[in-house]
């Protein structure tokens, strides 16, 4: 089975969800779907991918869509003293794409669970923190 195949429900809910200039392509054994979108369609996207890979450990596919940041509300980094990991998806079996500085105000994207949420910082920084650490403003 390809990699198109195995993860079409995914990028068919991407094409139907309108994603902007999606891109699927495949490379080293890796489908990449990348494209923008707002919160509510990534996070739609993140739950179709678990569905297919549970806890997202085949490790076959980057999942890059950008959300459009027009409105979010703020939140506080609370954590002791050090910085957030943020992270590419939901769960700390994910990539660190960035960090924020402990007392840092973010952009709350969107509350996909209780767990994890989707924040982008002042540097542009997009994934997914631990609910925990966060404080809405």
């Amino acid at each position: 089975m390809s990699l198109q195949d195995k993860y079409k429900q995914l990028i068919d809910a991407a094409k139907a969800a309108g994603v902007q200039n999606l891109q699927v392509n495949e490379q080293g054994n890796v489908l990449h779907i990348d494209g923008t979108s707002d919160s509510a369609t990534k996070d739609k996207l993140w739950n179709i991918y678990n569905t297919i890979d549970p806890d997202y450990r085949a490790g076959d596919l980057a999942l890059n869509i950008t959300v459009n940041a027009s409105s979010g509300t703020r939140a506080k980094v609370s954590t002791d003293n050090t910085n957030l990991n943020i992270r590419k998806g939901p769960g700390t079996d994910q990539p660190v794409v960035g960090k924020a500085a402990h007392n840092e105000v973010v952009t709350l994207l969107s509350k996909p669970n209780d767990q994890w949420w989707l924040i982008k910082t002042d540097s542009g920084v997009e994934g997914y923190a631990y609910a925990q650490y966060l404080t809405p403003q």
